[in-house]
């Protein structure tokens, strides 16, 4: 956990794991989808949802950008 994890409450905090739980396996699916790209829209399904879940953590710990 970040340094700024500690001023969540305990309900984000809970979300924050269970989003970055998320992002690893959505992470692990990404590079098997790039081994055996058996449906070309499933990569980029992929990476939306990658991008929409990083997006989420960045606002719960208050981190903008990249």
């Amino acid at each position: 956990m970040g340094k700024s994890d500690k001023n969540l409450s305990k309900r984000d905090s809970r979300k924050l794991e269970a989003l970055r739980k998320r992002l690893r396996e959505l992470q692990q699916r990404l590079a098997g989808a790039k081994k055996q790209p058996d449906d070309p829209r499933e990569i980029e399904t992929l990476t939306k949802e990658i991008v929409a879940v990083e997006a989420e953590i960045a606002r719960l710990t208050g981190q903008h950008g990249g």
